[in-house]
């Protein structure tokens, strides 16, 4: 594959790394930063990419591998070594978090979503797996526009429901 076709074809692909990488770092613009450097990682070690394998999958593990670093290193640099006799790892965070706050919301989400039809949740929840419009309409057999208006109609109702977020 020539470097040429090989940066189309992840181009192509960002729209279905961009859902992912929101997932992981739950902020856009950060998830436009992973995006970016899974991009370039992926450009820069092209030739270690086999010809005839999954691309979609090797840069899904590349952008998996690159948040894990810097999360990694992010939580080193807000880690002192304690000199006391013990020698423990102390993390410098000020509070704990236990992440109630996000299990609360993620079952918000959920109990939103099974509220929802499922002529609309169905096509919706595909979308935000990473699916296309085009692969959607064919997989429920249903027309193009058809699978648009579901999903913004399923957005809107999330929308109504999670007002309080």
């Amino acid at each position: 594959m020539s470097s040429l076709e090989f940066n189309y074809t992840i181009e192509n692909l960002n729209g279905t790394l961009r859902p992912f990488a929101m997932r992981l770092t739950k902020n856009a613009e950060d998830a436009n930063d992973l995006l970016q450097e899974t991009a370039l990682k992926a450009f820069l070690h092209r030739e270690k990419f086999t010809d005839g394998t999954n691309l979609k999958a090797w840069l899904f593990t590349i952008m998996r591998n690159t948040f894990i670093t810097n999360y990694q290193r992010l939580v080193r640099r807000n880690t002192f070594i304690d000199t006391t006799e013990n020698l423990h790892y102390i993390n410098s965070s000020e509070t704990a978090q236990n992440g109630a706050y996000g299990k609360f919301m993620a079952d918000d989400i959920q109990r939103a979503l099974r509220g929802i039809e499922a002529m609309y949740s169905e096509p919706f929840m595909m979308h935000f797996q990473g699916f296309k419009y085009n692969e959607i309409a064919e997989q429920l057999n249903i027309p193009l526009g058809t699978v648009k208006n579901r999903i913004h109609i399923a957005r809107k109702m999330l929308k109504d429901k999670l007002s309080m977020y």
